[in-house]
């Protein structure tokens, strides 16, 4: 199975270099998608390279097996980057990983095409699931999900002010009819929406909640930063790029954490001499955005930011 729909990478050349790629290196790249970073890291590896990929989406399977039959240096599997520990005991990586690279969110393949049901601009069967083959779909949780629950993850993971009108607006009707379309669903948001933003659809935040809650998206991102953490070697470096403010405050704050180390815990009437000031990791170079080039060539870089950190023990 594999899919027609284009994915420009976003922060290729960026990440990679990111990376610092050592010839002989291990590297995981925890969101395949359809490549663009895991060839180019490739590129940079010797014969004795190793990289791992993971992807929990059919399509961007099908792609990497494809790579894979290429290329003998790459594996991939289809599992979430949350379950990277898991995988690093199987294989005998724990502790041994040069570097991971996490690229956040939805790939432009799965907004693209319609039959995914990520889109509010294209009609589509209400799915929304990176792995249609697990889980419950957007329209299965919507069909029974109580009221305040729409609302809740309308505004905790979608940011949206009028979370509560379009959770109200989705039980009246649903009570008529279920919702089995994205467009039918992204119409009853339109239509409670009562103050549309300027250059964003009324529906985009809500869709983005709704999307974000039915694959567990920051959840599996806090999972999977620590099993980074712990997967790394000594000098291998995170990369992690997010696309909203959700992703990038779980990660900023991770790093921060991991910078600060032991001490960050204590209690704050103690003396900071009871435990050392022992950080796990440093933060190499700021935040990285997308060049006036890339933006050109691709908008949907706009709202990237790329953060990075090396292991220290």
């Amino acid at each position: 199975m594999t899919s027609t729909f284009q994915h420009i990478t976003v922060l290729l050349e960026e990440a990679v270099e990111a990376l610092a790629p050592l010839e002989g290196g291990r590297y995981v790249d925890g969101t395949f998608g359809r490549g663009g970073h895991s060839r180019a890291l490739l590129g940079k590896l010797g014969p004795g390279g190793q990289l791992l990929g993971f992807d929990k989406d059919p399509q961007a399977i099908a792609t990497g097996k494809t790579l894979a039959a290429e290329d003998g240096r790459f594996v991939i599997v289809q599992r979430s980057f949350a379950e990277m520990a898991e995988e690093f005991s199987a294989r005998g990586l724990q502790g041994s990983v040069n570097g991971i690279l996490l690229d956040l969110g939805v790939s432009s393949p799965q907004l693209d095409d319609p039959e995914r049901g990520f889109s509010f601009l294209n009609d589509g069967p209400l799915d929304m699931r990176m792995n249609p083959e697990q889980g419950v779909s957007a329209a299965q949780w919507i069909a029974t999900a109580a009221e305040d629950e729409i609302a809740r993850v309308f505004k905790d993971y979608g940011e949206e002010r009028f979370a509560k009108r379009m959770a109200r607006a989705i039980v009246q009707r649903r009570a008529e009819a279920p919702f089995e379309r994205t467009a039918d669903l992204a119409a009853v948001i339109t239509e409670a929406n009562p103050a549309w933003e300027k250059g964003k659809n009324p529906a985009t935040r809500a869709f983005q909640g709704l999307r974000i809650f039915i694959n567990n998206e920051l959840g599996d991102l806090e999972r999977g930063l620590e099993a980074a953490l712990e997967g790394l070697a000594v000098g291998g470096r995170l990369v992690v790029i997010s696309f909203h403010s959700l992703e990038d405050r779980i990660v900023k704050q991770f790093m921060r954490k991991q910078v600060k180390g032991e001490a960050d815990n204590l209690p704050r009437n103690l003396p900071i001499q009871v435990k050392p000031f022992d950080p796990r990791m440093k933060l190499i170079g700021k935040p990285v955005y997308a060049s006036e080039a890339e933006l050109k060539a691709n908008p949907r870089s706009r709202s990237a930011v790329m953060r990075i950190a090396e292991k220290l023990r």
